[in-house]
């Protein structure tokens, strides 16, 4: 069995990947702190503690662990709650850290992005995208630190796949929702339309982020792998259909106006009435075969266990 280090393991989205990934892996969780030594571990699972910020710990724990293929989910998730520069520096020198010793390791490399990168969210006023939908093509201009970050991981990750001849996957993912617990379905946020505007008004399961990450870290491995070794790809990761289950043309047109001239729309792909979300995920299923499972249709009130990594 391979064995896979994910950082950020214990976190909102990471727990559910590691408890996706213990079925096919041994699965080394790296954090912050350490759960404590008195801990049983859910199956093919372990912990260990170090800051990745720092360069020495973090070369010295992937050295000890020696993985298959990292995971590198760990990072301050979202603008705002800390000072600018504090998201940029941590969430860059422990991707820098991480990603340089997963090459040295010769391990795959798989990545939390985000569609920050693209810059939508946090601009003020929110741009128009230039293409509907938009694809992982699309410019990536933002203008906060959590979004500099990630096309700064981004480009990290391409950097080391190069160097090292390894492949290197980047995950987007749109506002993470957990089952039954989804707050893009929150009375606040449906009833505002300018709430989910920043983003287009779109989001994405946990258990799809979960799956799609499992799936890239298979399409990365094997004779013929989706992605070649010395190669970086950037993948979305989003529902299918929007939160608001709306056609997206009509929240478009509501919350912007009519569309720039120049914004090239894909009519095949983007029809009157159709509620999909405003992100392309053709390339994702291209490369993996991933496609989402699941909507707040369903998602929203359902009735799901949260992942226990380990009980005391």
């Amino acid at each position: 069995m391979e064995t896979v280090l994910v950082t950020g393991g214990r976190g909102a989205s990471g727990r559910w990947i590691v408890d996706r990934l213990a079925d096919d892996y041994e699965v080394v969780v790296v954090d912050y702190d350490h759960p404590g030594p008195d801990v049983d571990p859910a199956p093919h699972v372990s912990f260990r503690a170090a800051d990745l910020a720092d360069r020495g710990e973090a070369l010295d724990t992937v050295h000890a662990v020696d993985p298959d293929a990292v995971v590198h989910w760990a990072a301050i998730p979202v603008a705002g709650t800390h000072p600018d520069g504090r998201v940029f520096e941590t969430n860059v020198h422990a991707a820098k850290n991480v990603l340089d010793a997963a090459g040295r390791a010769d391990a795959r490399i798989v990545q939390a992005s985000s569609d920050g990168a693209y810059g939508f969210f946090f601009a003020d006023p929110t741009p128009f995208p230039d293409e509907l939908p938009i694809t992982e093509g699309h410019p990536l201009r933002p203008e906060d630190p959590y979004g500099l970050s990630k096309v700064t991981a981004e480009a990290a990750a391409g950097a080391v796949a190069r160097r090292e001849s390894v492949p290197a996957v980047s995950i987007r993912p749109s506002w993470i929702q957990f089952p039954g617990e989804y707050a893009c379905r929150s009375d606040e946020y449906v009833g505002d339309l300018d709430a989910g505007a920043g983003n287009f008004w779109s989001y994405v399961d946990a258990r799809d982020v979960a799956d799609l990450v499992a799936a890239a870290l298979a399409g990365t491995a094997g004779p013929d792998p989706a992605v070649d070794p010395g190669t970086h790809e950037a993948v979305n990761c989003v529902a299918a259909d929007n939160a608001l289950g709306r056609p997206l043309l009509d929240l478009l047109r509501e919350a912007y106006g009519a569309a720039p001239a120049d914004c090239e729309t894909d009519g095949s792909a983007l029809a009157e009435g159709d509620d999909r979300g405003a992100y392309a995920i053709a390339k994702a299923e291209r490369l993996f075969g991933w496609t989402p499972s699941h909507s707040w249709r369903e998602a929203a009130d359902a009735e799901v266990d949260e992942p226990t990594l380990f009980e005391r």
